[in-house]
């Protein structure tokens, strides 16, 4: 058990760089508290105590503002960083060195019995506002970015971005070759954004071959700049 909460502890550290003594993180920081608590919870679900487990749990999310579920299945390495609105349900297995960031659930859906909720791969970072839900795999080491709603399984090496959840290819660069633990959230490509570049560019060819066909190329007037006015004017 010592071992667990040193490693825990290394954990902040080697992940949040505001991070300054041991006894911040232990007086501190939510995430390292609900992880603690987790765990005394989850032992008694497993000896069918799950009554005296819930509210344990419930105590957690009273005073961390972290809801983890006692028949969650949490691996070593854990980070929830800042915490508030985190929600992990009862069936939901997480992995090896996952991080995730406030506001994440992972959820179920419908009313189902058995396994309802996602479970997590090793090295997975979930942005903030991100949802996982249903029953899948998410690989390891996936990226979901922030706000995105995934409700399909992931294979390893992805990033998952948008509503719903797209898997978005990183330049065929495998994650395992970079560092496993990646947390550069920020810097996410966005696939809608690209689809409207692309269809601009259509747009303005388009225009091109109309001009061209009736042969009126001086006075013809682009639709794109015409939008483009429109908009500098609402903006003012």
């Amino acid at each position: 058990m010592l071992g667990r909460i040193r490693r825990d502890i290394q954990v902040v550290f080697e992940r949040d760089p505001a991070v300054k003594s041991v006894w911040e993180v232990i007086l501190c920081y939510p995430g390292f508290h609900a992880i603690l608590i987790h765990r005394v919870a989850h032992w008694l679900y497993k000896k069918k105590w799950p009554v005296l487990a819930r509210f344990i749990s419930q105590v957690s999310r009273f005073v961390t503002g972290i809801e983890i579920h006692p028949g969650a299945k949490i691996g070593e390495g854990l980070f929830i960083d800042h915490g508030t609105g985190v929600v992990i349900g009862e069936t939901a297995e997480v992995g090896d060195n996952v991080t995730i960031y406030q506001g994440v659930t992972l959820g179920g859906t419908g009313k189902e019995k058995g396994k309802r909720h996602p479970t997590i791969g090793n090295n997975v970072v979930v942005s903030s506002g991100a949802k996982v839900l249903g029953s899948m795999t998410i690989g390891d080491n996936v990226k979901i970015g922030a706000g995105s709603v995934v409700l399909k399984p992931v294979p390893p090496n992805c990033t998952v971005v948008g509503v719903p959840g797209r898997i978005v290819i990183r330049d065929g660069v495998n994650v395992k070759d970079r560092n496993p633990i990646d947390l550069d959230h920020n810097h996410l490509p966005d696939p809608v954004a690209e689809m409207l570049f692309c269809m601009q560019r259509k747009i303005s060819h388009l225009e091109e071959r109309i001009a061209q066909l009736e042969g009126n190329t001086s006075d013809s007037q682009s639709v794109q700049h015409v939008e483009a006015g429109e908009r500098n004017v609402c903006s003012a």
